[in-house]
This record gives structure tokens, sequence and C-alpha cells, in this order.
């Protein structure tokens, strides 16, 4: 029996209110661990590079790239729905679906994308495509989130908390994004992709640390059971066990296991 594979349909929308918190939140768990991946690949040189950043959101890294290239470099920023990326010196911005529109044309010294490709239902096609535009010698970065575990709350004052966390993780993980094309195992996939793609010197890191109440990784939290407010209704919660897990995450005294960022390196062999 095959099974079809749901066209991709971004759960978070750039148009919703709560967006704005969600491109506050997300570059300041993920942008320095970002920034210190590719500042640490020896072997690309960042002055004068051209850069492709895929799904950009607020443009944090893009904006940090721009500072890297230089004024002899260049950066293209590109989002599905690029509202919240604003106009910077060194960056260019396009709205483009990498789904379905035709790639830009490179070459690219650096692509990177961050918790982009595992909302793609044709991921697994995309990404040998993507790293064609590559120059020789250049490099593309990934940053995916490990999101299978359980058991992420490590404190909490009110013990319902450890629960409704978990429920919560079920329903966005694999319920509400599943539904959208979303894969969970794809941050695990993705250096055996970028062998398969021909890319070399292929590299995984994989790092976590706990997340603190009323800090950006519990506030996310915070703001996805805000944005999604409906799917979580229509799939068993309550109003009373969004605040209570709403109370706890803005509690210093409530301590998450963070996801774990799955950092991947390839490099287009030289010609």
């Amino acid at each position: 029996m095959s099974t079809t594979m749901p066209e991709t349909t971004y759960a978070f929308s750039n148009d919703n209110p709560h967006a704005a918190d969600q491109h506050t939140y997300l570059p300041a768990i993920l942008d320095p661990g970002s920034q210190d991946r590719i500042a640490g690949i020896a072997w690309l040189d960042l002055d004068g590079a051209r850069c492709w950043e895929i799904g950009a959101g607020a443009g944090t890294m893009a904006g940090w790239l721009a500072t890297r290239v230089g004024p002899s470099g260049s950066v293209l920023a590109t989002d599905i729905n690029p509202r919240h990326i604003p106009a910077r010196t060194g960056v260019t911005v396009l709205q483009h679906d990498i789904a379905h529109d035709p790639l830009p044309d490179g070459p690219f010294d650096l692509i990177f994308s961050r918790l982009c490709f595992t909302h793609v239902p044709a991921r697994h096609t995309l990404l040998p495509q993507v790293a064609g535009t590559l120059a020789p010698g250049g490099a593309l970065v990934l940053d995916e989130w490990e999101t299978g575990y359980r058991r992420g709350v490590l404190t909490a004052t009110d013990p319902r908390v450890a629960e409704l966390y978990d429920r919560y993780q079920d329903v966005l993980i694999g319920t509400v994004l599943a539904g959208k094309g979303h894969d969970p195992a794809w941050a695990n996939a993705v250096h055996a992709a970028m062998v398969e793609a021909g890319l070399v010197e292929v590299d995984t890191t994989v790092t976590a640390r706990s997340w603190n109440g009323g800090t950006a990784g519990a506030l996310l939290v915070v703001s996805n059971l805000q944005h999604l407010k409906g799917e979580f209704l229509a799939n068993g919660f309550t109003e009373d066990d969004i605040a209570v897990l709403t109370e706890g995450l803005r509690d210093p005294a409530t301590h998450l296991r963070g996801n774990l960022t799955v950092s991947t390196v390839g490099r287009r062999p030289a010609a």
C-alpha cells in the first residue's frame, strides 16, 4: 500500500501576531551556536563570499553573514514570507518557496538553512539540488532539531507541567507538524543525505542545554501555544491546560531539557 506525502504548508504563519515572538526567541536560542559553527569551518573563507540563507526568518543570521563577507561579498536571504526580515546593507531579500520555486542562480560559497528542510516533504530530493548550486569547495550547513524524546521537564513547581509539556510535544510534533509534512527523523538523516548528494568532509555536531522558565527556550513554547492555540484545543488541550503550562514555562523554577541541535556541514568537491 502506498502513502502520499502531504504538500508542505508551514504551520507557523509569519502573518500571525505571535510570529514576531517566535522570530525573537529562535535567534536568541540558536544564533550563537550557528555563528560558531559557520565561523569554525576551517576551509571556508567568508571574506568576499557569496551566501544564501534558506528560510531566513527574522534575518538575524543573514545580517551576521553580511558583516562577515564584507563589501565584496553578498548575502541572499529567502523566505516563503520575508516580512520579518529588515532591510540591511549587504543583504538581498527574496520571497521564495524552496519547495516549489526555481532555485536562485548560484554559485554560492555558503548555503545555510535552519529548521527549514524538516518541513519540506521533498527534502531528500531537494537537498542535492540545493547542493548543486554550491561553488566548488562551497559549504552547505543545515541546523535541525531532534525532537523525538520526551520527559523534557527537569524541574517544575507544579507536577502537572511535566505531563502537559510532553503532551505539547506529542501534539505539536506528532500531529500538527506531521500533518503538514514535517519529519522528526530528518535531523538524524541529514548526514547520510549529504553524503549521498556527493558532498565530502561531512561533519555533524549535536548540542543542547537546559532552558530555564522565562527565558527564550521556554517562552518559545508559550508563543507556539498561542500561535497554534486552535490546533491544541482541537487535539485535547483545554484552556486550563494551556494556562497551567504557560504559567509553568514562565516560572524561573522550571527547567526544560532543550531540543538537540543537530548541525551538519558538507563541502562540494573542488572542480
